[in-house]
């Protein structure tokens, strides 16, 4: 198994799969366990955070470890030490990394170098352990991910990327509705669809978001302005007027249709607030879910070591 949880794709179907179904146990019927009693991680996180921190965190406890903060302003990076020198140091001291940055490279280079476990807390091309939080709050709640389709309403951003991969590698239909400026990259989908091939999924790209909802039995969106994207934020929100998770949208879904969304939302822009606080919205405990999502990846990655 490859040693690092950097995106998806370095791993095989049968490990996400896993990663979904501990996830889902964890929340279910906790043990009282301890696995990774006496180890310690540390977060460098230069992006902010609520959910995934503190997820990062109260899971690294409960599994009886310890967690470092490495805030960016007070660690050496900041200063101009390179990632090979502070992934050979953190590597005598930590039994793991979890890094929440901008750039991919930046988190690759970390692992290219550490030989420790990195954990990818979120980048802009990709966020992992969202699509393990994703996909265990849909089989949660539906008890089953066979034959199940997922629409994504919105940016082809970071947690679309992971989303499509995770539903290439664990047999979810995807349907992708977004304007065509703010598809998802290439490279992801051609990747996405070469496994959607051997998995039996079905991979969709639409710009029209009620082609994308019809029978749906999820329907998922994000902000439209991420992290790092405050200046475009004028023109985004003009980019994706209409693509909006509302009641009408949510008409068009299947029966039992749930409504999901990573969080934090912006009523009124992307999600109707009466869809992310109505009855068919899972968001919440959708949160919930990346508490043991990111417990379920310690425990497989960080305990290994």
């Amino acid at each position: 198994m490859h040693k690092d949880f950097l995106k998806l794709s370095d791993h095989t179907p049968e490990t996400v799969r896993h990663l979904v179904n501990e996830a889902v146990k964890m929340k279910k019927k906790p043990d009282g366990k301890k696995p990774l009693a006496g180890k310690t991680i540390g977060l460098i996180f230069t992006k902010s955070s609520t959910r995934t921190r503190t997820a990062f965190e109260a899971g690294m406890y409960q599994l009886g470890g310890q967690v470092v903060n490495l805030r960016p302003d007070e660690i050496q990076l900041t200063r101009g030490e390179t990632l090979h020198d502070t992934a050979k140091v953190m590597s005598r001291y930590l039994d793991g990394l979890v890094v929440r940055t901008f750039s991919q490279d930046d988190v690759e280079a970390l692992a290219q170098y550490a030989s420790i476990p990195v954990i990818n807390a979120l980048t802009d091309k990709y966020h992992p352990c969202q699509a393990i939080a994703d996909y265990a709050t849909l089989l949660g709640h539906k008890k089953t991910l066979k034959g199940l389709t997922m629409a994504y309403i919105g940016d082809g951003n970071n947690v679309a990327h992971s989303l499509i991969m995770g539903g290439a590698m664990l047999g979810v239909s995807v349907t992708v509705a977004t304007p065509e400026d703010y598809r998802p990259a290439q490279d992801v989908w051609k990747t996405a669809l070469a496994i959607a091939k051997k998995t039996g999924a079905k991979l969709t790209l639409t710009g029209k978001p009620a082609e994308a909802a019809k029978n749906a039995d999820a329907l998922y969106t994000d902000v439209w302005v991420s992290m790092g994207q405050e200046a475009e934020t004028k023109k985004r929100r003009k980019d994706f007027a209409g693509y909006i998770i509302d009641g009408a949208l949510l008409k068009k879904a299947a029966p039992g249709c749930i409504v999901m969304h990573c969080l934090p939302a912006h009523r009124g822009e992307e999600i109707a607030a009466g869809v992310i606080d109505g009855p068919q919205s899972v968001v919440f405990d959708q949160a919930e879910y990346k508490l043991h999502a990111q417990k379920a990846v310690l425990k497989l990655f960080v305990g290994d070591t």
